[in-house]
């Protein structure tokens, strides 16, 4: 039996025309209302895929300025953003990666939308912004190159706080706590969620959630309960549990207080401020055993902030650190025990080699971390400038964070 033969008709071409008009007058439609025409990445001169950054191998004699720009900044983030030794700056809706000359490497710009949060991890920059559904609308960029890496776009809270590691990426608010991985999948749902796609997947979904950090493997919460007045509790758990939507918690931590907050985390363990008339900071490991308690000044950050509270935290090769507003802690790494207190500190700082440097009102303090002594310093002209000061490295500059503004300087 013969096929039958297709019909090529006159009046079927001008359907086929018509329906293909159609289409492309509703493609055009979609684009041109959607966030996608809002949305311009524009490379100008990224150093590109292979370049290395360069850190400090040793503390500069002097510093001179290099460049300065403009930065909004987002809440919760206190030290410079750097990626591959550019400096990551933003405004309400852009984000510019600026070169180690203080030329422009690239920028992202959403004009429809705020952004809420700007982090890094695994050479991306990584960015949300606010739409209709809260602050889960997602974007990474890898750093060294201004090319899109990958996007999300789901539910969350309208007001967020950055929350990153090396490993993962999120948010955190008083309802909820997500992290991702590097293609920007959901590993962790926790807390208050809107769309719930089964029941009693969360365990402490009433709870209102004080403060959240993370590293490597380990994610741990802080939260108040209406169940449990005048006592906090700490959660640990996994970064990749088995179903995203489900939480794993290892440990409850039941701590006596009202307004506990998380200020740093280590790979197995916590450290928490406990406010009073004798405030403490007290740290657990995760399997909920006290391993340090240290009687501490009252922190200012802490008094003043809002929930959640993110604290003004910084890495060094051998010590996590916080900065209280007015000194900066220094925890061993395991135990997360108290190593050194710096009273002069005016924000978080760096390593160079061996060595750190610490931001106070003269200039950059040079320490040496094993003993807590200041070995000498490198002054700073900060022009009148008597605010707070966060350290970072990019490329071999040292990059200040002052209120408002990011100020890179080459060291000599």
């Amino acid at each position: 039996m013969n096929a039958p033969i297709l019909r090529r008709t006159k009046s079927d071409w001008l359907a086929v025309g018509v329906i293909t008009a159609i289409a492309a007058v509703a493609v055009g439609i979609s684009v041109t209302t959607s966030d996608i025409s809002h949305a311009s990445l524009q490379q100008a001169n990224p150093p590109g895929a292979e370049h290395q950054a360069e850190f400090l191998d040793a503390a500069p004699e002097s510093v001179t300025e290099a460049f300065r720009g403009p930065n909004a900044g987002v809440p919760g983030v206190y030290k410079p953003v750097v990626s591959q030794g550019l400096v990551i700056s933003n405004d309400d809706h852009a984000v510019t990666a600026t070169n180690p000359d203080g030329s422009t490497a690239w920028t992202y710009s959403r004009d429809n939308v705020e952004i809420c949060s700007l982090a890094t991890a695994w050479d991306r920059v990584v960015v949300s912004f606010r739409n209709g559904r809260g602050c889960g609308d997602v974007v990474s960029i890898e750093a060294a190159t201004g090319e899109y890496a990958d996007t999300r776009s789901a539910n969350n809270s309208d007001k967020v706080l950055a929350l990153s590691s090396n490993d993962r990426v999120g948010t955190v608010s008083s309802e909820r706590v997500e992290l991702w991985r590097s293609d920007l999948v959901r590993t962790v749902e926790y807390g208050d969620v809107e769309a719930k796609q089964e029941p009693d997947l969360q365990p402490h979904e009433d709870c209102t959630i004080n403060s959240a950090l993370t590293r490597t493997e380990l994610l741990v919460v802080s939260e108040s309960c209406p169940s449990a007045e005048d006592m906090d509790f700490l959660r640990f758990q996994s970064t990749t549990p088995e179903d995203s939507r489900e939480p794993e918690v290892a440990q409850d931590v039941p701590i006596d207080g009202d307004g506990i907050r998380l200020v740093a985390v280590g790979q197995s363990a916590a450290a928490v401020y406990v406010p009073g008339e004798r405030p403490t900071l007290i740290s657990y490991d995760d399997k909920g055993n006290e391993t340090s308690r240290t009687d501490v000044a009252p922190s200012r950050a802490i008094r003043d902030s809002a929930s959640p509270f993110a604290p003004a935290t910084a890495d060094l090769p051998h010590h996590m650190t916080w900065f209280d507003g007015e000194r900066l802690y220094l925890f061993t790494p395991t135990a997360l025990r108290v190593a050194h207190v710096f009273e002069q500190a005016i924000g978080t700082g760096v390593s160079a080699g061996d060595r750190a440097l610490v931001p106070t009102r003269e200039g950059i303090d040079v320490i040496n971390w094993t003993t807590g002594d200041v070995e000498r310093q490198i002054p700073v002209d900060r022009q009148g400038y008597d605010g707070e000061v966060y350290l970072a490295v990019a490329d071999g500059n040292i990059i200040e964070a002052r209120e408002g503004e990011l100020v890179a300087l080459a060291s000599n």
